[in-house]
């Protein structure tokens, strides 16, 4: 499930994650991972390989964040919500804003990083808890690999972390949005790398 890069593409020098990763799930909340929600699908092999790649993160001792978008009033992100309504439904105390429970063992009150926007930084403290742990590393998964998870990434990067996004473990809706995703992200912004190969680097930490 490698990412093929073209002529066209800008030449990427390799980088080596870090001695110190975390793991970043991006929006796996019942509202994106329910196929009977207006903004999720089926998404049960990603929420499996999220889980298979959590216990092992677990296992090594490797910090791991979940976001989730949650909404307390019509203010917040109001043009984003005007922009997709289904949002709408993420309200606070709604089902729908609580992390699948499949990934409940791995979930506590202190990593779960509450969002208004599509970004896991933007407006949130998620830069600090990374970096009081010294954090050189982003393992980024999640729901949706155009949306969410490509924001994540982005600022990732440009707050100077390492990024890698594991294709198995991210999905979207639209098949050919999550491939140019991936695409991009791999031409510019991080190494997409398979589960396989994350697991094997846990076991060198």
């Amino acid at each position: 499930m490698g990412v093929e890069l073209s002529e066209k593409d800008l030449v990427i020098g390799q980088l080596q994650l870090g001695k110190r990763p975390a793991v970043i799930s991006v929006d796996f909340s019942y509202g994106f991972t329910r196929p009977d929600s207006p903004l999720g699908g089926d998404f049960e092999e990603q929420v499996q390989a999220n889980y298979d790649l959590l216990a092992a993160a677990k296992a090594h001792n490797v910090p791991m964040f979940f976001t989730t978008v949650i909404y307390d009033d019509e203010t917040q992100a109001s043009v984003f919500r005007q922009r997709l309504p289904a949002l709408n439904i993420l309200q606070r105390g709604s089902h729908w804003v609580d992390i699948n429970d499949k990934l409940s063992p791995f979930v506590t009150a202190e990593n779960i990083i509450e969002k208004h926007h599509p970004s896991g930084f933007f407006g949130t403290n998620l830069y600090n808890k990374l970096k009081a742990l010294r954090v050189d590393s982003l393992i980024i998964t999640g729901l949706t690999t155009s949306g969410c998870v490509r924001a994540t990434c982005v600022d990732g990067l440009q707050h100077n972390f390492l990024c890698a996004v594991v294709p198995q473990a991210c999905g979207d809706r639209n098949q050919h949005a999550h491939d140019m995703s991936l695409h991009d992200m791999h031409a510019k912004y991080a190494q997409v790398i398979n589960l396989s190969e994350v697991l094997s680097y846990f076991e060198t930490l």
